[in-house]
């Protein structure tokens, strides 16, 4: 299941998304996840749905692939759901005993319920796209020439850049690891799968231990590679790629934009 995180994964390919400059991307990556809370009708749902499809094809990236990386995330979503769909006040329609407890089902947690439910796996499939078609050096580069400006009032752009990046990409890399854990753990005789809630606790201490050292030693390895290369934050950089934005990124750009003005449009008729 950990293997299946695909935040923090680069798929290189030749696509539009793959060739946009990644400080558009960027922007446009903030501009979808705001969009997403702006969302009322459930008109404006299915636009958002269908200009997010159209994201993922023009991708080229198979849609197996996003299936498979939304399955890790999977507890998090029915959970956050569950927690709405029965802590929402307002008239009952359904009373649902648990453990001793009366839960009442609201048709306003209901509606939320299922808008969280929305929400995630698009926030999810959506912010995706940005670091499967932009490598790791390409978004330092984006994000530190979005954060530039503030190096006015003596921001460290470069090393927040560099920060975000490296946390980002060593996602899969420990989740790699936490998988490969795991199944040693298990042919060990370590139960991952048990029902009881205190024994699947008590299972994850032999796996978390060794992830955490495993963690702190790629961390100490990473330090100690960019150390040995003379790396310093503080001095003049040069690229060997400079990025720019052209016309094609400008133009794509403003695609987007209307794309995203459709679908305010379509949710304020409807």
């Amino acid at each position: 299941m950990f293997k299946d995180i695909i935040i923090g994964q680069y798929v290189p390919g030749n696509s539009i998304l793959h060739r946009l400059d990644p400080k558009i991307k960027i922007v446009l990556t903030i501009l979808y996840i705001v969009m997403l809370f702006l969302l009322k009708s459930p008109l404006s749902y299915a636009a958002f749905a269908a200009m997010t499809a159209a994201l993922m094809a023009i991708s080229r990236i198979n849609p197996r692939f996003f299936l498979k990386g939304l399955r890790p995330m999977l507890f998090i979503i029915v959970f956050t759901a569950l927690i709405n769909l029965f802590f929402t006040p307002g008239e009952a329609l359904i009373a649902v005993r648990v453990f001793r407890l009366t839960l009442s089902i609201t048709g306003e947690g209901v509606r939320l319920a299922a808008i969280m439910f929305y929400r995630l796996i698009m926030l999810v499939t959506g912010t995706s796209l940005l670091t499967l078609t932009t490598s790791p050096l390409m978004l330092t580069d984006g994000i530190e020439k979005l954060l530039s400006p503030l190096t006015i009032i003596k921001v460290p752009a470069h090393e927040i850049a560099m920060m975000m990046t490296i946390a980002i990409r060593f996602i899969p890399t420990l989740a790699e690891e936490t998988d490969k854990i795991q199944k040693a753990q298990t042919a060990r005789g370590a139960d991952f799968s048990s029902k009881n809630l205190i024994k699947r606790v008590h299972a994850m201490i032999p796996l978390l231990i060794p992830l955490f050292v495993s963690a702190f030693r790629r961390a100490d390895e990473l330090a100690t590679a960019m150390d040995s290369r003379c790396y310093n934050s503080a001095a003049k950089r040069t690229k060997l790629h400079e990025s720019k934005i052209g016309r094609a990124d400008v133009c794509c750009a403003a695609i987007y934009a209307a794309m995203c003005a459709a679908v305010l449009a379509v949710g304020a008729i409807a």
